[in-house]
């Protein structure tokens, strides 16, 4: 017997590779690839030779097949189906084509369908949309509903139902509920993120929206709830600064260090729609806080979206709406029916809810910090268009638009499984002189050294001011680390007008990611008005300081002016003692100018003093015990904070 495989010229190929296993003979031969009917077969042979391995070494040692008389069976080897038995079957709810953000084979997407095949659905996670309340019987939800991460605040009961009004504007929940746990599968709109978690809603937002009510949604259930999911915030019209109060502060301090048993509660927040009006999501404290994450987002054609906000605090981004010729999100709505229109960062941050839950069912270990983390090591910049990407001193990728990028399921999922915990928090809180005049401050740190508190590697940086202004929308504030990073921790807002300027606002950035605090940071607080822009000028009466003209007044140690009578007037030149520095904008005026103006002046610089509690930073120095302040420059710089927070 002769067996061969000829080639087109009729000649034999011969063995490519031969795998022996005791007396069986693979020989993989080249040329051939025959199909019989339904059968795919390969140019592998399987051959029984008679002999052991000695002898099908020796025959397969030959360019040609002989027949030697004991070859017993051979076959040519076929291709068979196999499938993995896995979890993973691709949804087939009828929406789920359509879902281009979490699974898009010629497009960039946040690689959900990665996690999936890993075997990471969500299962035995709990979300809660903190919201106007979920629609707990939809058919999309209703088998992954959980009644103990659910609550009506704004009606006292446990449960969530939206109230229905004709226009459907309490749909809001249940729209970012579908996001991250639509159910798979079962022939109904689309799916979600983490479409095997459980899913809660809270309704807060349909009634008066108070301190309690915040707090009392933030604290609902935390060693049940995983994961708050919040697409809400003060609003943004480019010229509120709010954010949580008291109860609201202490519920988040709560949430992290007892939730999950200690672990920490994880607070996803949407970072803002107020792009139109040129609004910055660090005067928003919920998404400026180091106890959330806050997402924002990109269309789909990598766009930054006209409704989104830039700050420093900004972590991760994923998906949302765009321009008319731009798709949205798939998700479910009010009165059980299905949305293809979700829009905002309303619906990022439910996305990026549904992608933690997704790593926490990896890694049940995970503290909130953890999270941060992982989130800043897995996020990538992908195609996602901004002028504003910059390398970080530790050689990462990060936005004022996008943070670190676009979250990825999978990368996040893969880093989970084997993540260790960071170690305890550390903070360490720098004094800094007040320095009214000084518009460039810079501190040298060394990161705590030597204390229980030491830093030296670096998660959140706060810059905590307190500063009066006569036009907060003119103020620009920026922070540069010791390894150069430059956050923008406030750009300005032409819409904001207020004269209130920030009272212990702890602006924070996310840039600074794993940097060595030490050395020096420096704050830089700019007047984007323009040199000429003074706006009024105001004469107000103030005592005269003992060493230095400059002063930082606190209100309540600052005299209000004589509403009765006028300060005396002297024409002798002024004296300005030495090292006096003056705020940049402001005019240098002779005692005798001052004299001719107060005439016409006075009155309305008292009444303007009087009703703004604006007291002066440039003290002319002399005999006449007059201040001049121009309304559009910086007033006083009370105090500065630096707040630098990590571990090691």
């Amino acid at each position: 017997m002769a067996l061969g495989c000829p080639s087109s010229k009729g000649s034999w190929s011969w063995l490519a590779e031969l795998l022996l296993l005791g007396p069986l003979l693979v020989l993989l031969v080249s040329g051939l690839g025959t199909s019989l009917g339904q059968n795919v077969y390969t140019n592998t042979w399987a051959v029984h030779i008679a002999g052991g391995p000695d002898e099908a070494n020796r025959i397969a040692s030959k360019h040609g097949f002989v027949n030697h008389g004991n070859v017993k069976w051979a076959e040519q080897q076929q291709v068979k189906s196999r499938k993995k038995r896995d979890i993973y079957t691709e949804p087939s709810d009828p929406k789920f084509t359509q879902q281009w953000y979490l699974y898009n084979a010629n497009h960039r997407d946040l690689n959900a369908k990665g996690a999936w095949e890993m075997g990471f659905t969500g299962k035995g996670v709990v979300v809660s949309i903190l919201d106007d309340g979920i629609e707990k019987n939809h058919p999309d939800l209703i088998a992954n509903y959980d009644p103990d991460a659910s609550y009506d605040v704004n009606d006292g009961d446990p449960d969530p139902q939206p109230r229905y009004t004709q226009l459907n504007d309490n749909r809001h929940g249940t729209r970012c509920a579908g996001e991250v746990a639509a159910m798979a599968n079962n022939g109904i709109c689309g799916v979600g993120v983490a479409y095997d978690a459980k899913i809660g809603g809270v309704r807060m937002l349909d009634g008066e929206v108070t301190d309690v009510v915040e707090a009392q949604s933030l604290s609902l259930n935390p060693q049940h709830i995983h994961i708050y999911s919040a697409s809400w915030g003060p609003e943004d019209d480019g010229k509120t600064v709010d954010g949580p109060a008291k109860l609201a502060k202490e519920a988040f301090l709560r949430g992290v260090t007892e939730g999950r048993g200690g672990l920490g509660s994880i607070f996803v927040w949407a970072s803002g729609n107020g792009g139109r009006e040129k609004d910055s999501c660090n005067c928003d404290g919920y998404t400026n806080s180091i106890y959330t994450l806050s997402i924002s987002s990109s269309t789909q054609n990598g766009n930054v979206p006209w409704y989104s906000e830039a700050c420093s605090s900004t972590l991760a981004t994923t998906y949302s709406s765009g321009n008319l010729n731009e798709k949205q999100i798939v998700t479910t709505d009010l009165r059980q029916k299905c949305t293809d229109t979700h829009t905002g960062t309303s619906a990022s941050a439910p996305l990026a809810a549904g992608i933690i839950a997704l790593a926490l069912e990896a890694n049940k270990n995970l503290t909130w910090r953890d999270m941060q983390h992982l989130v800043v090591r897995t996020s990538h910049p992908a195609h996602l268009l901004t002028n504003d990407w910059r390398t970080n001193g530790v050689g990462r990728k990060v936005s004022h638009s996008y943070g670190y990028g676009l979250l990825d399921a999978s990368a996040i999922v893969a880093l989970a499984k084997n993540w260790t915990n960071v170690g305890p928090q550390k903070k360490c809180v720098l004094s800094m002189a007040a320095e009214p005049s000084h518009l460039v401050i810079t501190k040298t740190v060394d990161g705590c050294a030597g204390t229980d508190n030491n830093v030296s590697s670096l998660e959140h940086a706060q810059a905590q001011l307190t500063l009066s202004y006569n036009r907060r929308g003119n103020l620009a504030i920026y922070l540069t680390s010791p390894m150069g990073t430059r956050s923008t921790l406030l750009a300005p807002r032409p819409h904001d007008y207020s004269s209130e300027g920030f009272n212990d606002w702890a602006f924070m950035t996310t840039h600074s990611w794993d940097e060595d605090p030490r050395g020096d940071w420096t704050l830089e607080i700019e007047n984007v008005a323009g040199a000429s822009d003074y706006g009024e000028t105001l004469l107000c009466s103030v005592p005269l300081p003992p060493k230095n003209a400059l002063l930082p007044h606190q209100h309540k140690h600052h005299p209000h002016p004589n509403s009765s009578s006028q300060p005396p007037c002297h024409t002798p030149s002024p004296t300005f003692p030495p090292n006096t520095t003056q705020v940049p904008g402001l005019q240098k005026q002779s005692v005798s100018e001052l004299c001719e103006q107060q005439n016409d002046d006075y009155k309305l610089a008292r009444r303007a003093c009087q009703i703004l509690e604006m007291y002066c930073v440039l003290v002319i120095w002399g005999y006449c015990c007059f201040c001049i302040y121009q309304i559009r420059r910086v007033d006083q710089l009370f105090e500065t904070y630096f707040f630098l927070l990590g571990f090691r």
